[in-house]
Parts: C-alpha cells; sequence; structure tokens
C-alpha cells in the first residue's frame, strides 16, 4: 500500500511513488515546500519528521548533520517515506500555481563580462513565455540525461530573454560553454524551480547578500522591486575576491545613483595591488554585521557559496537577531553530494 505523507501544520497530504523523495513528490501533487539545490548539499529543504520513518538518502553533512538526525530532522530532496510519515516544514504558497515545464531556447547572445563570467541571454520560441517568480532558477538539460541550474538574472517583466550568469569553474558544462558554445545554439531547461524569490507581503527592510555570481538572482529580485515599485528599503552587499570578480558593480552603482531606497556595498576578501581598491574588505557577511548589528527587523536574501550562505545564517540568526523564518537563501551546490 503507497505511503502517506501529512504535512504540518497546513495537514496536506500526499502520496509518493515508488522511490519518489518526498519533496518530488509534494512538488508534483502542487505543495511547494522550501527547496533550493535538489541535491542534499544546501539545506534549504530541511524539515522534522514528526511520525514515521525515513529513508534519510545521499547527502552532505554539512547540510545534515548526525545530531540534527537525532532530533528528527531530515532534508526532504534525498529523504524517502518508509511508511506513512507526518512532516514539519515551511510550504512556499506564492510559487505553487506556477507550472514547471521543459522547453527549448536558443543562445541569443553571448557576453563575456570576466575573464571567467559570461552572461547568456536565451531566447524562447515566439510563441512561449516562462512565469516565473524574480530569484528562482532553471535547469539545463543536458544530452548525458544530468542537468546543471543556473538562476535567472532578469525580473519577470523583462523576459524577452532569459538571463544566466555562468562562472567557469572547469567542469564539462563550463568547458562547454567558453570554449565550444556558439550564438544560436539550442538548449533545453525546465523550469522555473527553486523557492528563493522576494516575500512581498513583509514590510520589513531587505538585507540582500551575495558573492560572486549569486549577483545573479539579486538583480532579478532588485529589478523586480523597482518594477514594483515596492518602497521597501534595499542594502546589497556584493562580496568576491578581487575586483574584476565585481563584473557588473556599475549596475547596482547606477541603481544606488537613481534609487533613494537602494545602496550598494562592495567588499573584497583579497584585492590585488593592482585593484587600487579603497573600499570594505574582508568576508562581506561580517562587513553586513558591522553596519546592521540589529538585524530583528529585518529580511536577509543570500545567495552564493554554502560557505558564505552557512556563515551569514549562522551569525546572523546567533548574533544578529534575525529571525530564523526571515532568512532565505540559494546556495551554489555541486551536482553531485559529496564531490
Amino acid at each position: 500500500m503507497p505511503s502517506q505523507v501529512t504535512i504540518k501544520p497546513s495537514n496536506h497530504v500526499f502520496t509518493p511513488q515508488d522511490d519518489e523523495t518526498i519533496l518530488d513528490a509534494a512538488l508534483r501533487e502542487g505543495f511547494v515546500i522550501s527547496y533550493g539545490c535538489r541535491n542534499g548539499a544546501c539545506g534549504t529543504c530541511k524539515g522534522k519528521v514528526l511520525e514515521g520513518e525515513v529513508d534519510y538518502g545521499v547527502y552532505q553533512e554539512t547540510a545534515l548533520s548526525e545530531a540534527e538526525k537525532q532530533l528528527g530532522m531530515a532534508l526532504f530532496c534525498q529523504a524517502r517515506p518508509r511508511g506513512d510519515v507526518v512532516i514539519e516544514c515551511r510550504e512556499i504558497g506564492a510559487a505553487k500555481d506556477i507550472q514547471i515545464r521543459t522547453l527549448p531556447c536558443r543562445v541569443q547572445k553571448m557576453q563575456r563580462v570576466a575573464a571567467d563570467i559570461m552572461v547568456l541571454y536565451l531566447k524562447l520560441p515566439a510563441s512561449e513565455r516562462l512565469q516565473f517568480l524574480a530569484g528562482q532558477y532553471i535547469d539545463i538539460l543536458l544530452k548525458d540525461g544530468k542537468h546543471r541550474s543556473f538562476s535567472m538574472a532578469n525580473a519577470p517583466h523583462d523576459d524577452e530573454y532569459l538571463q544566466l550568469h555562468l562562472r567557469n569553474y572547469g567542469g564539462p558544462f563550463s568547458e562547454h560553454v567558453f570554449n565550444r558554445m556558439k550564438e544560436r545554439d539550442i538548449l533545453r531547461f525546465e523550469g522555473p524551480l527553486g523557492t528563493f524569490f522576494l516575500r512581498e507581503d513583509s514590510d520589513k527592510p531587505i538585507i540582500l547578500l551575495a558573492s560572486g555570481t549569486g549577483f545573479a538572482p539579486i538583480k532579478a529580485i532588485v529589478e523586480h522591486a523597482f518594477y514594483a515599485r515596492n518602497p521597501r528599503s534595499l542594502v546589497l552587499y556584493w562580496g568576491a575576491r578581487v575586483r574584476a570578480d565585481l563584473y557588473m558593480s556599475e549596475l547596482p552603482e547606477r541603481w544606488a545613483h537613481e534609487h533613494n531606497n537602494f545602496k550598494y556595498v562592495p567588499v573584497l576578501s583579497e584585492p590585488r595591488t593592482s585593484d587600487h581598491w579603497r573600499g570594505r574588505t574582508g568576508f562581506v557577511h561580517e562587513a553586513t554585521m558591522k553596519d546592521i548589528a540589529d538585524m530583528s527587523g529585518c529580511q536577509v536574501y543570500a545567495c552564493g557559496t554554502p560557505l558564505m550562505v552557512e556563515a551569514a545564517h549562522r551569525d546572523f540568526t546567533s548574533q544578529c537577531g534575525l529571525p530564523e523564518e526571515e532568512f532565505f537563501s540559494d546556495a551554489f551546490t555541486p551536482s553531485v553530494p559529496g564531490a
């Protein structure tokens, strides 16, 4: 007899198919559990098993510690039910009515904005438009059956092209993009995906935290907020190693000039002498804490490396009074747990 999963506190009930994860089954039946990487690495989908047992699957220990497992926590992107289970987790309402689709697209434009960063502009078929929320991502579907996840850097109102920011990490897809991909090539993708998007039912000040190409979904969120004439204050801290890694710094500089409710603080961890850097240095989340010691009345949106996101979550909630439920994140993670 198929297992049933009950979500608390909503009491939503769904039935996973054979060998289906709790997250995949929930999404299939229209219940959006907060999630990010879907490969057991970021911890966004972490919740509590209140009743029953699960197979925990394969995951990274940084995302789920042994102590957390003993407290009943699990990663629902990996966990599979062993019989009926009752779970407690965050559900997201705004994304549930957006259809996840598989579509072709054409590489319309390739723009190398730094030595190791490429901006891709993808064109959908003339009869298609992708409905999505600012900050969500798509999965590029590869011929070998694997996928690569990339946040969309354009806001929903600016949807002539889907804009992706790619850093060359030396993997097969990165190598293909930087060495062999050509304009007018055809790709396939699935999306939109993810629960990293602006919560518009709040009036709290917004702290935006990015490292490297984590700027991409932050850019989409900011541009959407401006388009919607959202009056909330926004401050962006963008961290990078050297000046060249702030590959679109002129854009948030322009935002700060044009919008009274926006502030931009770039932070370099290892500036070169040739950078002639006079700005902030160190870790980007620590620079944020020096400026905003009390975050009890704020929302935080963080995107970038897992180390940055984890450090920000830990320190903001433990030292700055940020409520746990007001930290939203999207960590860039390996495609395979343990990689």
